[in-house]
């Protein structure tokens, strides 16, 4: 026996698709999205090898009493913390639709992760655990924070607008990262700007204001999001059962799947091209050094354009689903995601590589954007479960990196080259696109 959605009441039509709110709603991609390209893609990998490998002598740690490399500990705390948020998110986000809350949840991991990316300031290096735990709190709010803030889309604006305003959050969040980080290379490459020596010493003592900076951006930007977002109440009491309830929200959520063949099937689809587009987006840096032998501040460069020309991506791609329809939308974005994995597979100059970049670039911003607010629009309309449908999409991503960046490792194990890896992306491009195929997806809804 299935059981049905049960309604509740929307949010009022001054709440939907008020200009405000949207706006609001947009401006926290502006505020958490320094974290990712500022903690995860650039300035702090750099940095933590720089400090361990001065701290340790070497790239072997002490983690604990385990001797660990260096780079690999960072790796796997990494993938510890996208594996708490897949354990958590669920049952948090059940909870969180249950109790009508969900403003709540993301706040508390906002603050986990914008006060664990101050605290990073304290790590030098030795402290090699504590550093270790900052970052792996600061992944963990930051996703956490995400499934509740893209549960907020379908409550705040009507499904002919979902595109639009999902590419303008991408949008705002591309250009605030990308604000940001000139600002930190500006002052890292010249300390002395904040009154410190422009020696080694220096630069890595003004890298620390970085995390300082970073957390205080998305500490104080995300209070705009938090005075204009309202919870939609459901009047249900939270007491000791409310970890039961959690679980029953879940379980609602995933019985009636079954019954929704579009949405499985979109789900599917982007778990499996999500495997290519995750892992191609996180390695892009690496790979330029280790196949084109770029230096530092040209992978700071790559992931510059990267960003730039995603502002544009997010709104062509936005465009092509509001006139001619999501699913047409992503498919081209997963055709030309593939050919950028042959693409690499080919490539030989530096030039070449920008090149790619850009293309590289244009889709991440189209295929991020079109795909929350594709999933947006196949959630039953006025369900009070938003939440822990979005909790099943950001599960499925963050296995996708999960299992991503395990086949490109391992390619890389078995045949010793980089660019084997990146033509094997193709398969996860591939069956993502065959199940696409399968889906029925909303049709195009223009706007004036």
């Amino acid at each position: 026996m299935t059981h049905p959605i049960q309604p509740v009441a929307a949010q009022p039509d001054v709440y939907k698709n008020n200009k405000k709110v949207v706006n609001a709603w947009c401006s926290y991609d502006w505020a958490n999205s320094v974290y990712n390209l500022t903690i995860t893609a650039t300035i702090f990998p750099v940095y933590y090898s720089a400090v361990t490998r001065a701290a340790y002598n070497g790239e072997v740690v002490n983690f604990f009493g385990v001797e660990v490399q260096n780079t690999v500990l960072y790796s796997y705390a990494i993938s510890f913390s996208f594996l708490v948020i897949v354990v958590l998110s669920p049952v948090l986000s059940g909870i969180a639709d249950y109790s009508g809350k969900k403003k709540r949840f993301m706040q508390f991991f906002t603050y986990l992760g914008s006060l664990a990316c101050l605290s990073l300031y304290l790590f030098t290096g030795e402290n090699v655990a504590y550093g270790i735990i900052c970052s792996v709190l600061a992944s963990i709010g930051y996703a956490g924070a995400l499934v509740f803030y893209n549960a907020f889309l379908p409550e705040i604006v009507t499904p002919d607008r979902m595109d639009k305003i999902s590419a303008r959050g991408f949008s705002m969040g591309y250009i605030g990262s990308v604000v940001l980080l000139l600002v930190n290379v500006v002052i890292i490459s010249n300390p002395e700007l904040v009154g410190m020596a422009n020696t080694d010493a220096g630069k890595l003592q003004a890298t620390r204001l970085a995390f300082l900076m970073v957390g205080i951006w998305w500490l104080s930007f995300s209070q705009i999001a938090f005075y204009y977002l309202k919870d939609i109440p459901t009047h249900h009491k939270v007491s000791s059962g409310v970890l039961t309830k959690g679980f029953h929200e879940l379980s609602k959520v995933v019985k009636n799947l079954v019954n929704q063949v579009p949405t499985l099937r979109f789900l599917s689809a982007f778990f499996f091209y999500s495997m290519g587009v995750q892992t191609v987006m996180l390695l892009a840096p690496l790979y330029g050094e280790a196949e084109i032998h770029l230096a530092g501040d040209k992978l700071i460069l790559t992931v510059l354009i990267l960003q730039i020309v995603a502002i544009l991506g997010a709104q062509v791609f936005a465009r092509i689903a509001t006139v001619k329809g999501n699913k047409l939308s992503i498919a081209i974005a997963i055709v030309i995601w593939a050919g950028v994995c042959i693409g690499a597979y080919f490539l030989q100059t530096e030039t070449q590589f920008y090149i790619l970049a850009a293309f590289l670039g244009l889709v991440m911003g189209g295929i991020q954007s079109v795909s929350r607010s594709t999933y947006a629009k196949l959630i039953p309309v006025n369900t009070q479960d938003t939440a822990s449908y979005f909790s099943l999409y950001d599960v499925s991503e963050k296995l996708a990196i999960v299992l991503g960046t395990f086949s490109y490792g391992l390619i890389l194990q078995l045949t010793g080259s980089m660019r084997n890896s990146a033509a094997f992306m193709i398969v996860f491009f591939a069956i993502g696109f065959f199940f696409l195929m399968q889906a029925r997806l909303p049709k195009p809804m223009r706007i004036d």
